[in-house]
């Protein structure tokens, strides 16, 4: 599979998380070009080791045998509210055409006034029967996110869940047990050493579904299957080539009960593709593709990197990752 992959001429880019979205981060990586396609190679960190490989899996599988057949043709899709001001939380979610809104909460000791009053807004902004998430990012220990998980309930008027309130499954299943909003796992199952080998039977409500930390289109439908609970798929801010991969998953699972996470390109300055081809949503949904879009060679242009030492520091953790393949 590598000999049909051009890796010696995969280009570098890095796109800056747009103004405003606090908690963001930019997407810098490589995008590779196989005889089916083009896939992006944009782990995060600096390491070289297994759980990286699996990135690389997942860009190979994108350019070379492609995805499984969609059963459906697009995929409802929340908007991702940053942890910004309830005036920009507010003007974030309207704008967006989406009726579900994931909510970037707890992302300081001291956040719970300034959550609520985000949550309050989005809500207004949405209305009564939109679906409101946080995501907590593995913020809070037991005690700490029963109560906070609470008030944030009631501020939002209801939420269908919450993201990884604590960082481990074990306190994750000791808060299930307390409150009565469903727990969606999410950075427990990306950092996992063996994601396949996590039993999420106490822990959670919901699986959280990230395609290049668990290898690949294919193996994440393995390992939704295997863990046996709802699930949606979420990405970080991909272009729009990489986050075609989240969306291969979504339009492949038997079921679909949430919106998914996949609204992310709005985070960033820019994107790879042709504006045309760039996933932004539409009415709240996204179209599933067969797949990834090709890079527009102006987009990449603007956005390719060309630091001699970052260009270097990127081939050669491509090549260190190749030979743990």
């Amino acid at each position: 599979m590598q000999t049909l992959v051009d890796f010696d001429n995969a280009p570098v880019f890095a796109i800056p998380v747009r103004d405003g979205y606090r908690g963001f981060a930019g997407r810098e990586g490589m995008l590779v070009e196989g005889p089916q396609g083009w896939g992006e190679f944009s782990p995060p960190g600096v390491d070289a080791d297994l759980r990286v490989v699996r990135f690389l899996t997942a860009a190979i599988e994108a350019g070379t045998v492609g995805w499984p057949d969609p059963v459906r043709g697009r995929v409802p899709v929340a908007v991702a509210v940053p942890a910004v001001g309830p005036e920009r939380a507010a003007a974030i979610a309207a704008e967006s055409g989406c009726a579900s809104a994931d909510v970037r909460v707890g992302c300081r000791p001291d956040s719970l006034a300034d959550d609520i009053a985000r949550l309050e807004a989005v809500r207004d902004a949405l209305g009564p029967s939109a679906a409101i998430r946080c995501d907590a990012g593995g913020a809070w220990d037991v005690d700490t996110a029963v109560a906070v998980i609470a008030a944030l309930d009631r501020a939002a008027g209801g939420l269908q869940f919450v993201e990884q309130p604590c960082g481990t499954l074990a306190e994750m299943a000791a808060v299930r047990k307390r409150v009565e909003v469903r727990i969606a796992v999410d950075e427990s199952l990306r950092e996992a050493a063996d994601p396949f080998a996590l039993d999420l039977t106490d822990a959670a409500d919901i699986a959280v579904l990230t395609v290049g930390p668990l290898g690949g289109v294919r193996r994440t439908l393995r390992a939704a299957e295997r863990w046996g609970v709802p699930c949606l798929v979420s990405s970080p801010p991909d272009s729009s080539i990489g986050l075609a991969g989240g969306l291969a998953v979504a339009g492949a699972l038997p079921e679909l009960p949430f919106a998914c996470g996949l609204a992310t390109v709005a985070a960033l300055a820019g994107d790879l593709v042709s504006a045309g081809r760039s996933l932004r949503p539409v009415d709240g949904h996204l179209p599933v593709a067969p797949m990834p879009p090709a890079p527009d060679p102006e987009r990449l242009r603007q956005f390719q990197v060309t630091d001699t030492a970052r260009v270097t520091w990127w081939r050669q953790r491509l090549a260190a990752v190749q030979h743990l393949l």
